[in-house]
Order: structure tokens, then C-alpha cells, then sequence
């Protein structure tokens, strides 16, 4: 099948997350078929090609987002038009899949491109757009990893460092008391607390980074009071930073909790943010191979999930056009990102070898 064939079966294939099974499926008959031996764990699945000292991850995944309100186009029937294909995950992620899994046949016949330099773990993922039953949840099953990258949208240009996302859930508590006697020592206006703590996130500033710049705490959901003549008692509201890295997601709460008057506690914290060196091997090949200078990203990923594995992020499409309506990837995107794949695993290994 040609690049254009496979990603358009794909897309034509509906895998909203936790719905990965029939993808999942159609990819593992594929890798079998070249002759890949495939391992499962729910929607997840992988194999690997090669042998020798070095093993390198490289994952996409393969769920989507339900497809929102604005399509002029159906979103689950691909459609080419003017050198593009229209559809529902083309681009986010289903075009890095398709460019990895086309990397995987040409390896898997000829395998002596590796030349027992090491070997490459190719892994399809899912449930990575809800944070659910995804790569975090099989990485253990891969054995030890020496580097990683991770597929996602990027223009080809090498992600080295990406935002976390830190939400924080803060309480403001206040006493009760009729709206008549608010000005009372007896009342205290949880609402009114809870918006002056906003305000002073809002000034709030953390140093910044050199590929992504500054983390703003923004609020994002406030909820508070009973009834419209009596003075609210509690008020809650949510706070998401997108953190960068040399942010602790622990000392940033413990550092809120002694600026706020409010409450605050911890929501989630396990989207960290990311960043590797210059000097990897994997960025030096990523670099090499894309012929651009190193980026950051402010979407999240599974490279959350990778511990301290040295990692690119990088792949096909634009991450401008992900979960939006008439989500699309150019067949040169796509023509591209195969050819920077290959390129990528076999400058890895010639970096490693060369020290």
C-alpha cells in the first residue's frame, strides 16, 4: 500500500480514545503481514526490529478526539482534495502512525540497515488524548530504552522541551449570613476571597524558559454560593498551569498555598514538563535530519509519561490544525515525514556509534 492508501484507511477507521480496538486491529494485521511479531495490551500494541546495544522507542498513538461542531466535511470519510486529505485524526495523529508504521516496513525488510547497531521498538498507543490505558500504562512491558521519540504533529521541526500541566483545585472559605449583614463581623464573603486571590494570579510570574517562554496560572472554573441573598461561605475555583521545565509541580503548589488565602490543593500533577539536552544522541540525529534548529512545544504529550528517557518530539502536520473542524494532512506532509523518519532511526544509531 502507498502512503496516501494507508493513511487514508486510518482516518477511514474511527478510534476515539477508548474506542482504539478496530485501529488497533487493522494495524497489527498490517505489521504481521510485513512480518513483525506484534505484542498487545488492550488497544495498545508493539514489536520491534533489529538487535545490539541501543534500543530506541518511537510511538504515536492511535486515538482522536471526538470530532467538534464546524465540519463542512464528514469526519470519519477521508477525503483527498488539492494534495490533502480531509478527515478526523489525519493530522493528530493518524499521519505520524502512518509515517512510523512505513519506517517499520522498510526496516523489516532490510534489516541489515540497523547492522546489528541496536534495535527500534515501534509502538501504537491509545487513549493518549485522555491521559487513560495508554503508553504510560505499557511502557514497562518494552524493557530498558536508551532514547525515545515521540509522534506528533510538529512541522518536522525537533520538540526538545515541552510544558506540563499542573491544576490545582483551591477552596475559599467564608461564613454565612444574610446579604442584609454583609458588612458584619460575623460575615466573610468567600466570593470576595476567592477573586482577590484571583487577581493575584493573575500578576503572578515564573521565570522563563528559553524555548517556551512564561507560565501564567490561568483559572479556569469558579463555583461558589447558595442563594442570591445570602453571603456564600465557600467558593471554588481551578487553577491550570502549563508548566516549563525547572518547575516542580510540588514546590509550585507549595509556593501558591503561601500567597493564596484560599485553600489549595493538589488536582493532577502527572503531566511534567520535558526537556532534553542538546547534547543527546537522539536530538543530535533529530537536528541532522530535519536540518532545522530545535523548538519547544506547548501542548502536552505522551512524552509526559517517558520518565527521564531522552526524547524528540516530532512528526507531520501542523499541531495549528489538531482538534479543530476540517483537520487535514498535504500527502507532501506526509511523503516527507516517512523519509525524516528513516532518516532519524539511522542517524540515531550512527551518533551512538560515532560517541
Amino acid at each position: 500500500m502507498t502512503p496516501a492508501a494507508l493513511l487514508e484507511a486510518l482516518v477511514a477507521t474511527p478510534s476515539v480514545s477508548g474506542q482504539e480496538g478496530r485501529i488497533a486491529d487493522l494495524v497489527s494485521t498490517w505489521a504481521e503481514g510485513w512480518g513483525a511479531r506484534v505484542q498487545r495490551q488492550g488497544h495498545n500494541l508493539w514489536f520491534s526490529v533489529g538487535s545490539g546495544p541501543r534500543r530506541l522507542l518511537v510511538n504515536s498513538h492511535l486515538d482522536t478526539v471526538p470530532p467538534c461542531a464546524g465540519w463542512t466535511l464528514e469526519p470519519q470519510a477521508p477525503l483527498w482534495r488539492e494534495g490533502r486529505l480531509y478527515g478526523l485524526g489525519s493530522n493528530d495523529a493518524k499521519g505520524c502512525v502512518t509515517a512510523l508504521l512505513l519506517a517499520a516496513r522498510g526496516l523489516l525488510e532490510n534489516p541489515h540497515v540497523l547492522e546489528g547497531r541496536g534495535e527500534v521498538v515501534f509502538a501504537f498507543t491509545a487513549e493518549e488524548e485522555t491521559g487513560g490505558a495508554g503508553l504510560g500504562t505499557v511502557l514497562s512491558a518494552f524493557g530498558p530504552l536508551d532514547a525515545a521519540v515521540v509522534g506528533e504533529p510538529t512541522g518536522l521541526k525537533p520538540c526538545i522541551a515541552q510544558r506540563g500541566m499542573l491544576l490545582l483545585r483551591c477552596v475559599s472559605h467564608g461564613r454565612s449570613a444574610h446579604v442584609a449583614h454583609a458588612h458584619s463581623a460575623d460575615a466573610l464573603n468567600a466570593i470576595h476571597q476567592a477573586a482577590q486571590d484571583i487577581s493575584t494570579l493573575a500578576e503572578l510570574r515564573f521565570p522563563p524558559h528559553p524555548l517556551l517562554g512564561e507560565a501564567r496560572a490561568q483559572v479556569t472554573q469558579i463555583q461558589g454560593g447558595l442563594a442570591r441573598n445570602q453571603v456564600p461561605d465557600r467558593c471554588e475555583f481551578f487553577i491550570d498551569i502549563r508548566t516549563t521545565p525547572g518547575m516542580e509541580h510540588t514546590a509550585v503548589a507549595t509556593h501558591l498555598s503561601g500567597v493564596l488565602r484560599s485553600e489549595v490543593q493538589v488536582h493532577s500533577a502527572r503531566y511534567l514538563p520535558k526537556s532534553t539536552s542538546l547534547s543527546e544522541p537522539i536530538v543530535r540525529a533529530a537536528v541532522a535530519a530535519a536540518g532545522a534548529a530545535p523548538v519547544g512545544s506547548s501542548t502536552a504529550s505522551d512524552w509526559a509519561f517517558l520518565g527521564n528517557l531522552p526524547a524528540v518530539k516530532v512528526g507531520p502536520g501542523d499541531t495549528l490544525r489538531s482538534h479543530k473542524p476540517d483537520e487535514y494532512l498535504a500527502l507532501a506532509e506526509l511523503e516527507a515525514g516517512v523519509a525524516f523518519y528513516q532518516k532519524l532511526i539511522r542517524g540515531y544509531f550512527e551518533e551512538v556509534a560515532h560517541g
